[in-house]
């Protein structure tokens, strides 16, 4: 009966998922307090106070009619106008409103930036570990994905084997900064030299290369740490932004998708992407959100809240014998499973009420993921269960 595409997808479902269902089942069975899930990136950081005003004062002094009826498919105009103006202020772009469509979430927007420049056999690369549906995604429209193997001493892309692995058919590369799964940040030397290899090989195959960013943790950075705007640095590029984390807004799937003039033939791909959206079956971005993100475009970030979780799961994890590398952004820890079967080390952990994310559901076998965007007392009550664990591994 079903499509035999979504065969195998039955038997390889999302273990991030699988292992938020196994969360729920085991707090029901022995409550909340007593079950260290650290399966799902879902923030447990409430959105801003301004967000709810926004969305009261918006109902309260608006059209009704407006307010949830349709737009054009790229977004209420005012809308991206406002966001081009912020990026400008911050990153010292240009950006004007048709520079930007707004979509229902990151995941939607890899989407419509896939439909819009794939053809059947294209090839797109991305590093590992990646986001699991990165796969999916690609495929969605007969591409192909090819994966550049991860430096597992300091996981920044590898870039002599990316550039060996671009050919005739590359059309696109995908990069995740700050990522997910491990935390790091890719530097700007590591992106002058991607668009410097990715310049060099659109000149040696008379083709054109898009450099997508995905951005979902952009504001989440400690230390002082700062993010790259890729736009900058290649003109064959496209930003992907939700404020699912940075405003804690994950289940109201609404961010943009920022088209640069710079990229070739920018006017025509921001029609056929205006178009991918509303055929892909969303249509537009949700209406009610595009005009509360309006009004807390600028809203800052409660970082500190992430960055006490990051420091006390590190410090308690390393001090307990475990080996991981140091997060500098998101809100994931990418830790090195102590025997080399990290599903038998999450089913371990299991057994101990700790849910953790195999690294082969991102392409890096033999570490683990942990999502520290969980409330304080998680991270505390979890470190005797984790010195537990740890003694079964005489570390």
């Amino acid at each position: 009966m079903i499509a035999e595409r979504m065969k195998p997808l039955l038997n390889n479902n999302s273990a991030i998922r699988a292992m938020f269902e196994e969360g729920n089942r085991l707090k029901a069975l022995y409550g909340e307090d007593k079950v260290y899930d650290f399966s799902l990136g879902n923030p447990n950081l409430k959105a801003p106070e301004a967000v709810k005003k926004a969305i009261i004062d918006i109902l309260n002094e608006e059209d009704p009619v407006s307010i949830h009826g349709y737009m054009n498919n790229a977004g209420f105009p005012e809308v991206r106008s406002i966001i081009a103006a912020s990026l400008n202020r911050r990153f010292g772009t240009s950006f004007k409103e048709d520079n930007i469509l707004m979509i229902v979430g990151a995941a939607s927007g890899l989407n419509i930036a896939l439909k819009t420049i794939l053809n059947p056999g294209d090839e797109v690369i991305t590093f590992a570990p990646y986001f699991v549906d990165y796969g999916n995604y690609v495929a969605n429209y007969d591409g192909k994905l090819v994966v550049v193997s991860p430096d597992t001493e300091t996981f920044q892309p590898k870039l002599s084997e990316l550039e060996m692995k671009i050919t005739s058919r590359t059309k696109a590369v995908i990069i995740n900064s700050p990522h997910n799964p491990t935390g790091i940040i890719y530097s700007e030397e590591t992106i002058k030299n991607i668009a410097e290899i990715l310049r060099n090989k659109e000149k040696e195959y008379k083709t054109n290369i898009v450099l997508i960013s995905d951005e979902p943790y952009r504001e989440l950075v400690y230390d002082g740490s700062l993010v790259p705007y890729i736009t900058k640095y290649h003109d064959n590029s496209m930003v992907v932004y939700s404020y699912s984390k940075s405003l804690s807004l994950p289940g109201e799937r609404i961010g943009y998708l920022v088209i640069p003039d710079e990229l070739k033939n920018s006017r025509e791909v921001f029609t056929a992407a205006t178009i991918a959206n509303r055929i892909n079956g969303s249509v537009n971005a949700p209406s009610l959100m595009q005009k509360v993100i309006a009004r807390c475009v600028d809203e800052p970030v409660d970082v500190s809240f992430y960055d006490r979780n990051r420091k006390d799961l590190y410090d308690g994890l390393i001090s307990l014998g475990f080996q991981c590398i140091r997060p500098q952004g998101a809100f994931y820890l990418f830790l090195k499973s102590p025997e080399e079967n990290e599903i038998s080390f999450c089913e371990k952990a299991k057994k101990l009420k700790i849910l953790m994310v195999p690294g082969s559901s991102f392409h890096c076998p033999g570490y683990v993921r942990l999502a520290y965007c969980v409330a304080h007392e998680t991270i505390i009550n979890s470190l005797p269960a984790f010195k537990l664990l740890a003694a079964e591994y005489s570390l």
